[in-house]
């Protein structure tokens, strides 16, 4: 071997080291993930493995926010980032801790309910892997995920996935998806576990009330819509109500009893929680969409899907402006805030109540436009 080919073997050596150094580095990085600040009625901080051990020392355990109201009442939880690529889910989780005032019942918020999901994302969509909001402490920095558990925490998938405990046979990857998960299972994978502590959190705190925020792509017919168990109904009927006298359209449907591992069905099957889940429209989502960038992801901003709408292949109206995180993000808050109240008028001797949080009209229909697609929702956060 010549003195040139050990020169290029050694270069090639330390360029391959480098390369290794600097990916590892950023491999790590994804796993620091921004948690929200405590805000004026967060009482305490636990995690998951609290109420499942199951999960301890793993990368799906993740921190439940606690805001206890000065006087007693009802319980509810709020799970955002069960999908870690839908920003309004995790974004609208992050705005209540930080502005709610609970003055009777508690909450229980999980910013990230698939913590796993939040420490990876998927290069081959060409997502971002973060985005920077400017907010009242000054510029903060949130995580773009994915919408299945971290193969490095799970895997390898299965040819197909059967549900437990139904049987119910899906895609192999979707044995990932912790929203096909539940009620999950003490002793199954990493997945399963984590929709189990969800369960366990639910029947040990006696959650009276729970909701499952989510984004969808705009041709996806289960959009700008509640997902109700069938014993919630009617508190989802009068919610929806009040939120269309607000000029909210929201569609209303039944969970479907054959399609399981849902938290919407399978919550409201094994425990005594009301479960809510509902979607918004991300451009982001979908495959009718153009490059993945920064003002489709928070502006909701997309040609594709101006065009799509004129082609008459959408589920929800599109143009020009867009659907802003502010939208997206002032409807969770406004239908978690609606179906709370319906909750209270059902169950007045367990009432779950609080302010402070913005509403759809204060994070969005009064809203200066240049600044939707997130310097609103920015301001509003600590």
């Amino acid at each position: 071997m010549t003195k040139k080919n050990y020169i290029t073997a050694g270069l090639s050596l330390a360029l391959s080291v480098a390369i290794m150094i600097y990916t590892g580095m950023n491999f790590m990085a994804a796993r620091d993930i921004p948690w929200p600040e405590q805000g004026p009625s967060v009482t305490d901080i636990k995690l998951l493995s609290d109420w499942f051990p199951g999960l301890k020392d793993t990368n799906g355990d993740t921190w439940v926010y606690v805001l206890q109201g000065q006087k007693p009442g009802g319980k509810m939880l709020v799970l955002g980032g069960t999908h870690a690529n839908e920003v309004s889910g995790y974004m609208s989780a992050f705005t209540f801790i930080e502005t709610a005032v609970v003055e009777e019942g508690t909450v229980y918020v999980i910013p990230y309910t698939n913590h796993s999901a939040m420490t990876h994302n998927d290069p081959g969509e060409g997502n971002l892997q973060y985005f920077t909001l400017q907010t009242k402490s000054g510029q903060r920095t949130f995580r773009y995920g994915s919408r299945a558990t971290n193969p490095v925490d799970q895997w390898p998938d299965p040819d197909v996935y059967v549900h437990y405990p139904s049987n119910q046979q899906l895609s192999g990857s979707e044995t990932r998806n912790i929203n096909r998960g539940y009620p999950g299972r003490e002793d199954g994978n990493l997945t399963e576990r984590m929709a189990y502590g969800v369960a366990s959190l639910i029947r040990a705190e006696n959650i009276g009330l729970t909701f499952d925020l989510h984004e969808a792509s705009p041709e996806y017919p289960v959009i700008n819509a509640t997902v109700a168990h069938q014993n919630a109904m009617d508190i989802a009927s009068e919610g929806c109500m009040n939120l269309l006298m607000q000029g909210i359209n929201m569609a209303l449907e039944v969970s479907p009893v054959n399609f399981h591992g849902l938290t919407h069905r399978e919550l409201g099957d094994y425990t005594e929680t009301m479960a809510l889940l509902m979607e918004t429209a991300n451009a982001s989502q979908g495959r009718l969409r153009g490059a993945t960038t920064l003002n489709q992801v928070l502006g909701g901003w997309d040609d594709c899907y101006v065009l799509s709408q004129k082609l008459g292949m959408l589920y929800v109206p599109w143009d020009e402006n867009g659907h802003p995180i502010e939208e997206r993000c002032g409807r969770h808050l406004q239908g978690v805030y609606e179906y709370s109240q319906a909750y209270n008028n059902a169950h007045p001797d367990t009432p779950i109540t609080y302010s402070g949080v913005p509403s759809y009209a204060e994070l969005f229909l009064n809203a200066d436009p240049a600044k939707l697609g997130g310097a609103h929702l920015g301001s509003f956060l600590m």
